[in-house]
């Protein structure tokens, strides 16, 4: 999906009829909601100074507004940058809501110096998208002149600044890299200020953005701020299978939704006795075979024996209990009856909204039917061929005297010679004497 609204050359979030989903690293890249917009300020209300810029990716920075520009969410407008000449981005709040987003990231008003120059003219912005069509192509030669130089290293995005005069890349590698001869000929080829900045494999991935296994956006390219560790510990507790093709996202790392239910799991698990493999009864070992830890049931099983007990977890504790006072119960106890609800038939003609899902399959095997029984009907039989129509239903005694007649016919048939061959035959001999 792409913008279908931009102003001053640029894409705004506030005019994307995408509602929020575009999937071009664009519109609701980490946005903040304006809850604020439709309430009256003061009368001596004084707008605050400070607005905030979003750039490529997820990179955000706060400016000061010294001329008082009036701006709104989503223009294009002209910021300084610490190593001089200019920068080009969207601004992404403005108002009260700055001030809550610095509280939020801990920044103080007296470090903000930055300024903003002015809104972005047209020269502006044909400037900067010269410098966003190159970023492409920067990044493909980047990574050949690394292959020939043999480093151990990934680059995965080029920014290009606004008045392209710097370019900043960003680059993934497993440890320290020697970059100094790769920064020679970067410069020799680009003619530009380089900066290399290395980020982790999240990181890229939140840059990059994506489609995860549930089909939405990543959480790390539209909404997630910090990135938590995950172990395999969280899957463990959860009752997920182990499985690294599963449980890995894009980024190659474990998949952060790891991290989202594990205290309810965690909060559940409080009720469930630990180390219960074994219930001792005298008609045997039982051993465990599932928890539902939702449900607080847990199923054993006897040696030899298919089926599984559910028992309840109060059950399970008091058995325990008596395994280590050395009292051995004859069983297991009342077993608990679990209701199983019948299977919904989903009614595809209501939710679909057509007639049926095979219709089109029912119309082919009708019409290849007429076609078979009008070509059956268009070819003629052949004189030497013999049509024999099905017999009717006979009782199991007739139906034995009939296959050992045809039987008889058959052997019959098999030895006795056609009338017209034999005809020929002698036409032949007649011919040639």
């Amino acid at each position: 999906m792409g913008c279908g609204s931009c102003s001053s050359g640029g894409c705004t979030p506030a005019g994307c009829k995408s509602n929020g989903s575009c999937l071009t690293n664009g519109c609701s890249k980490l946005d903040v909601y304006d809850w604020l917009s439709n309430m009256d300020m003061p009368a001596n209300y004084k707008a605050f100074s400070i607005i905030e810029v979003k750039f490529k990716g997820s990179r955000k920075d706060f400016y000061v507004n010294t001329d008082n520009i009036y701006l709104e969410a989503g223009e294009l407008v002209v910021v300084e940058t610490p190593t001089g000449g200019f920068d080009v981005g969207h601004v992404s709040v403005t108002g009260e809501l700055v001030r809550m987003q610095m509280v939020k990231h801990r920044v103080n008003e007296a470090d903000v110096t930055k300024k903003v120059y002015r809104k972005a003219t047209p020269a502006d912005v044909d400037k900067w998208k010269a410098a966003k069509e190159l970023e492409w192509e920067t990044m493909h030669r980047t990574r050949k002149l690394a292959l020939e130089l043999g480093l151990s290293m990934k680059i995965s995005d080029v920014d290009y600044q606004g008045d392209k005069t710097k370019a900043t890349f960003y680059y993934t590698a497993e440890g320290r890299v020697d970059f100094r001869e790769l920064i020679k000929k970067m410069a020799e080829a680009f003619r530009i200020r380089i900066e290399m900045r290395q980020i982790g494999m999240r990181q890229e991935a939140s840059r990059l953005g994506g489609i995860g296994s549930c089909g939405r956006e990543l959480c790390c390219s539209t909404w997630l701020t910090d990135f938590k560790t995950v172990s395999t510990s969280a899957a463990r507790y959860q009752n997920l299978s182990l499985n690294t093709l599963k449980l890995a996202g894009q980024c190659g790392k474990l998949k952060c939704c790891l991290n989202y239910e594990l205290d309810t799991y965690m909060d559940a698990l409080k009720y469930i006795p630990d180390n219960v493999n074994i219930l001792k009864t005298e008609k045997g070992d039982a051993r465990l075979q599932k928890t539902d830890i939702f449900k607080k049931l847990m199923w054993f099983s006897y040696p030899m024996e298919d089926s599984w007990i559910p028992l309840e977890i109060d059950r399970v504790k008091e058995i325990q209990q008596q395994n280590r006072e050395g009292i051995i119960p004859p069983d297991l106890g009342e077993i608990v009856e679990i209701e199983s609800k019948p299977a919904k038939v989903l009614d595809y003609e209501n939710v679909v909204g057509q007639d049926s899902l095979t219709r089109l399959d029912e119309r082919n095997r009708n019409k290849k039917k007429n076609k078979s029984k009008n070509k059956n009907q268009g070819n003629k039989a052949p004189q030497n061929v013999v049509v024999q129509q099905q017999p009717k239903e006979q009782k199991p005694a007739e139906a034995n005297k009939n296959n050992g007649q045809n039987n008889k016919n058959r052997n019959n048939r098999r030895f006795k010679p056609n009338r017209n061959n034999r005809n020929d035959q002698n036409k032949g001999n007649e011919s040639g004497s």
